[in-house]
């Protein structure tokens, strides 16, 4: 049982943090539905680690704040904090009654932070919401979002997901504006394209934004998840086969890879693994939001099932692993790009590649939208030639309102008999798409 005594210190010193933190606004913020007489409603936020899903809550409380609203109307507790350690759902109760003796509301809103780390958390939000509270929850792991858990919730708590920063948020962190995409000078261009190049090779990872070691910092927090919310939670017996499951992963972005060719490929390294193992060890990495999957929309089910692209949730984790990833990490961040605008999830697919006689990168069936990536196409005639074949035979097979070509830094149309292919540098897709 942890002591009363110890929640309320916790909670005055989760006061102060959140009143002092620096906040950046998060887009998420812009798309969450709200009524008048329910201004917060009950949210899950899910997604990877340090990915700033405490920055959602801390700018909602800071907002709250200042539109005259007081602490005694607000509970906020953070799990990870290591003097709760041990802390069991039957500990629960405790924060209402610790926060209404400090003089607080008998109806706060609740703000609970990595609330995974609690056993039971699920069954006690649901009986809190059931009593009218407000509720803002966040988690590190995408069992959150199981078809049973939100059948214990009950349809009480939207779902939201929460990515590293946008390319346009990483930009408000590091304190410049966004300009106009068609009148900027060269100084804004170069002043543009720097951060875009910081953005591109060390990702959105909010603490990593101006680290003065970005590297060590980036290696820090997968250290944490790739030991901490993969191995120790999942009991993995062999984390060096792991590991070198992450890095062959890492270096297949590019195209699908099967659970067998990866057990195929760490058995000629690291004696005999078994597909089932592998289909394991992918399953725990897309819990802890560390990789996202894509399917094949015209593959049959157990090929769609067994032979995915995958992606890393921030490109500065794939440049960890990668020794020239100039072309990997272009890709990777158009995908996570898409996944963060459409969704993500077995329940909630909309962005998939296409493989079938011809391979497209990209595939998005509510807006026919069809996407290759290639960091240039100026430089190679053969690479256009190849990009530009698959967007002309892809409109036989499916519909194709739309044809892209994302680049780093290169932009033109192409005309065929299906109307225009876009060529577009990543940076400008990035701020008009997502």
């Amino acid at each position: 049982m942890i002591s009363k005594r110890v929640i309320k210190q916790i909670l005055l010193d989760n006061r102060q943090l959140v009143e002092s933190f620096k906040i950046v606004h998060r887009d998420v913020l812009d798309h969450l539905p709200c009524t008048n007489d329910n201004p917060l409603g009950c949210k899950v936020f899910v997604g990877l680690r340090r990915a700033g899903k405490s920055f959602v809550l801390f700018e909602k409380m800071q907002q709250l704040l200042q539109s005259g609203h007081s602490w005694d109307e607000m509970l906020y507790l953070s799990f990870e904090d290591e003097r709760l350690e041990g802390i069991d759902a039957s500990d629960l109760n405790a924060l209402l009654e610790c926060h209404i003796e400090m003089g607080g509301s008998e109806r706060p809103m609740f703000f609970l932070d990595e609330v995974q780390n609690v056993a039971g958390w699920d069954k006690y939000a649901r009986r809190m919401a059931d009593a009218k509270h407000q509720m803002w929850i966040t988690g590190s792991n995408a069992k959150m979002l199981s078809s049973e858990i939100m059948t214990i919730l009950g349809g009480r708590f939207q779902s939201v997901e929460v990515y590293p920063y946008s390319f346009g948020e990483f930009l408000r962190a590091k304190g410049m504006s966004i300009p106009g995409m068609e009148n900027m000078s060269t100084t804004q261009r170069a002043s543009l394209m720097r951060e875009f190049g910081e953005y591109f090779a060390w990702g959105g990872l909010p603490e990593g934004v101006g680290h003065p070691a970005r590297r060590s910092y980036l290696s820090s927090v997968y250290q944490k998840i790739y030991l901490g919310d993969i191995c120790a939670r999942n009991r993995v017996s062999n984390p060096n086969l792991l590991r070198l499951m992450l890095k062959k992963v890492a270096e297949s972005i590019k195209q699908p890879i099967s659970y067998s060719r990866i057990a195929k490929i760490l058995s000629s390294v690291g004696g005999k693994v078994s597909v089932p193992t592998i289909s394991s060890y992918i399953g725990y990495c897309e819990e802890s939001w560390m990789m996202l999957r894509l399917r094949n929309i015209c593959a049959a089910f157990a090929e769609r099932e067994t032979n995915s692209k995958y992606y890393f949730v921030d490109n500065g984790l794939v440049n960890l692993v990668l020794i020239d990833p100039e072309t990997t990490l272009l890709e990777n961040l158009v995908a996570v790009s898409l996944l963060r605008r459409y969704g993500h999830g077995a329940d909630n697919e909309r962005v998939f590649f296409y493989h079938q006689n011809v391979e497209v990168d990209f595939y998005i069936p509510d807006e026919q939208l069809a996407i290759q990536v290639a960091f240039s196409v100026e430089s190679d005639p053969d690479t256009l030639a190849r990009e530009v074949s698959a967007l002309t035979k892809l409109p036989q097979a499916l519909p194709c309102q739309r044809r892209v070509i994302i680049t780093y830094d290169e932009e033109k149309t192409i005309d065929d008999e299906y109307g225009q292919i876009e060529v577009l540098p990543c940076w400008k897709w990035l701020l008009h798409n997502c």
